[in-house]
């Protein structure tokens, strides 16, 4: 065995600040749960309607916080203007009866709990923690590995290995780009990566809907009985691993911020009116005088609630300030939308935002994770204003979202009788001067859980024409 000194350059990040990035991604109503826990266990805090003048001006030395969370001046807190101010009228307690409860636990948190379980590096973190906030609740990933990479800058092996890492986490199926490849994850799941079933769903899942089960036993030269237990198998597999089961009951959406257009400007206010108003208790205010005879462990004991009663004040009035000038941001990007309505959505990446407010694109994530906007268009999720695109053949941007938005039009537009293929989609998308794969038009019209044209078909003529159906 060898003894030896070793230096190294390591960073860590302090327990306060990791617990105000937890408060950074909280929706609102789950913010207001956590307030009001911590007006339970820290009798420094007090909930009030009134404002009054707080004097500690006799009071001992002021507890010292974490240099990263940045300095705040007592006079805020602890002076006049001591309060939280969050609304400016009483809530009647019918309101308070009325509120929805919050559910204890989302997919997203779900998802993140598992990677702090796995052994990664600060930047394996930052990754996985972005690539589960574009996992939409059905469990499927709603950007490319390469919209991944270009988003963050990161390694492209690395943003694999991690990503690859997720796909492995429950529910069984999750991270998955489509549905071939989320029933592929969940057979590996179960160990049957050489069975029929996964023969099945890797080489003929876009036939399965095309051919009968004779047919599909002639293709594969296998018995019928062995073809139709893998079919029942398949059948066992989710279609939407998460579909269902994060939902604790029907909880209303509740906008996180509000924009509202004032003459020729759009104003951002941070929807916090059902969030307690919180100041400290003026009762402990004589245990930190300089003369009073109490002991030294109840004085330790003050000063630590005093501390984290000060971080929390500061920290979610961090929070209404990033989250205000994030939704500031997207506004001056994606004005024309606020101006004229969805069809109007430019290309917008969470980068572009990090580096107008020189911010760090994962702060950026988690502002924009399961939050909302409620907006003179309509409410609308944070994340929504994100979006890859293309260039159109006249050099106009058009946004990802809105190309399909024009595959739904000419879907919706559609005879239900004979029902336009991939192919004659993608003529219709080229047009309207938009250069798009075929193969591309096929991917986004799964991505909107749109079934194929076969499956589209509304048959109106009788029996013959189910008869000619049942032959396809």
């Amino acid at each position: 065995m060898k003894l030896g000194l070793q230096v190294k350059l390591k960073q860590t990040i302090a327990p306060q600040l990791i617990q105000s990035l937890k408060l950074l991604q909280m929706p609102i109503l789950k913010l207001e749960q956590m307030v009001r826990q911590e007006l339970s266990t820290n009798p420094i805090l007090e909930e009030t309607e009134s404002t009054e003048e707080l004097d500690f001006s006799t009071s001992e030395e002021e507890p010292q916080m974490d240099p990263q969370l940045g300095k705040i001046d007592w006079s805020e807190y602890l002076g006049e203007e001591s309060e939280f101010r969050v609304r400016e009228e009483k809530e009647n307690q019918e309101e308070k009866e009325q509120r929805p409860t919050v559910v204890e636990k989302n997919l997203y948190e779900h998802l993140v709990e598992q990677l702090h379980f796995s052994k990664l590096s600060e930047e394996e973190y930052r990754i996985g923690e972005y690539i589960i906030g574009n996992i939409d609740e059905s469990g499927y990933l709603v950007c490319s590995l390469e919209e991944i990479v270009e988003g963050l800058k990161s390694d492209p092996v690395i943003t694999r290995k991690v990503l690859d890492l997720i796909k492995n986490f429950d529910p069984p199926g999750v991270g998955a780009r489509d549905l071939k490849e989320s029933l592929l994850i969940q057979l590996k799941e179960r160990g049957l990566e050489q069975s029929l079933a996964y023969r099945i769903v890797d080489q003929h899942l876009n036939e399965l809907d095309k051919k009968s089960l004779s047919q599909l036993t002639k293709l594969l030269g296998i018995d019928f009985e062995e073809v139709q237990k893998a079919m029942d198998l398949i059948r066992t597999l989710s279609p939407t691993p998460a579909a269902g089961r994060f939902v604790n009951g029907a909880v209303p959406i509740v906008p996180d911020l509000i924009v509202e257009k004032v003459g020729n400007e759009y104003l951002v206010f941070h929807n916090d009116k059902n969030i307690p108003r919180l100041r400290v208790n003026p009762a402990y205010k004589d245990i930190m005088k300089k003369n009073n005879p109490t002991k030294p462990e109840v004085k330790d004991y003050v000063k630590k609630k005093l501390e984290q009663a000060r971080w929390l004040l500061n920290a979610i009035n961090q929070r209404r300030s990033t989250m205000v000038n994030v939704m500031g941001a997207i506004i001056e990007e994606q004005r024309e939308f606020f101006e004229n309505g969805p069809e109007y959505l430019k290309p917008l990446i969470m980068e572009t935002i990090a580096n107008k407010l020189n911010m760090n694109v994962a702060t950026v994530s988690r502002v924009a994770n399961d939050k909302f906007v409620q907006t003179p268009q309509g409410l609308y999720e944070i994340r929504y204003f994100f979006n890859s695109g293309m260039i159109k053949e006249n050099g106009q941007e058009v946004s990802k979202r809105q190309i399909k938005n024009i595959l739904e039009e000419i879907i919706k537009e559609e005879d239900t009788n004979t029902p336009l293929s991939d192919r004659k989609i993608f003529h219709k998308i080229q047009e309207k001067g938009i250069n798009l794969a075929r193969r591309t038009v096929t991917k986004y019209r799964e991505e909107l859980r749109i079934p194929s044209a076969r499956f589209r078909k509304r048959v109106t003529r009788g029996k013959s024409s189910k008869i000619e159906e049942q032959k396809d």
